[in-house]
């Protein structure tokens, strides 16, 4: 599978301007690197597959774009939901790249990457040990993660197509080779309520935006993590800058929420953008 954004098509073609033979560029979206060879009408890759020109050129345009090259043509990786009515897309950054939902990137960007993003939220939960339940998999980071301490990753996603997205992106290749994790497709909401009692040690609570997503943010979502959750397991939930205006006030409502759904100790985690809530 070839993968390319704008950063390695212009690494590309800068090597033709500089009248080079062969570059070694990315072509899984930073994670390795390949010698490609560089031809009169087309950028040839290892396996023989090949692009025109026009269509690095085009690739080189887009910012907000990841394409995949199959049969020497460049398809960005986007789809329709017909769930949610929304597009989706996966967007490049200098490492992981973030999945788009009608444009609106889905892990923090600025000043850090997609996947240190999630590193910090494992590192607010850690040890992740015993079975794990992850409420939202996205582009499955943080299961990916997760699963490399814990016996068991459960992973929900409520639209088929983000999981369509995360099928073509490189960085999301072990969502669906690890046997220690298990994909769900639905509701996190409605999924919570079929899992036993202290079913799981952890949770990790990564929801959309208040506004997209409130049902998760409700004190019937918490009271059934607080079920599923073993004596002694904690919860990490992601709410989004705790600075912001809008941070302080989801925040301050959210951890009034878990306390009520029975989390006697809920503190703050600024770091990861969100609140550890523990069950005694």
């Amino acid at each position: 599978m070839i993968v390319l954004s704008h950063l390695q098509a212009r690494q590309i073609l800068e090597a033709r301007k500089n009248s080079q033979s062969v570059v070694s560029v990315s072509l899984d979206l930073n994670l390795t690197e390949s010698e490609v060879r560089l031809q009169p009408e087309s950028v040839l890759f290892p396996a023989g597959e090949s692009l025109n020109w026009a269509s690095l050129a085009e690739i080189s345009g887009n910012e907000t774009a990841c394409y995949i090259v199959e049969d020497q043509t460049a398809k960005a990786i986007k789809g329709f939901s017909e769930f949610s009515g929304r597009v989706f897309g996966l967007m490049p950054t200098v490492s992981a790249p973030t999945m788009l939902i009608s444009g609106i990137p889905m892990h923090r960007i600025k000043d850090i990457n997609p996947y240190q993003d999630t590193l910090n939220k494992i590192k607010a939960i850690a040890p992740a040990k015993g079975d794990v339940l992850d409420t939202t998999t996205g582009l499955g980071y943080t299961a990916i993660e997760a699963a490399k301490t814990a016996r068991r990753v459960v992973t929900i996603e409520i639209d088929p197509t983000a999981q369509e997205i995360a099928r073509l992106n490189p960085w999301s290749q072990a969502l669906f080779g690890n046997p220690k994790i298990t994909q769900l497709i639905g509701d996190a909401f409605d999924e919570i309520e079929k899992f036993e009692a202290e079913s799981f040690s952890v949770i990790i609570h990564d929801p959309p935006m208040f506004s997209l997503a409130g049902d998760l943010y409700s004190l019937a979502f918490y009271q059934q993590a607080f079920r599923v959750l073993k004596h002694n397991g904690k919860m990490f939930h992601y709410i989004g800058d705790p600075d912001s205006k809008t941070g302080a006030r989801v925040t301050a409502g959210v951890i009034r929420r878990l306390q009520e759904a029975g989390f006697k100790r809920v503190t703050r985690a600024p770091r990861a953008f969100g609140v550890l809530a523990y069950k005694e």
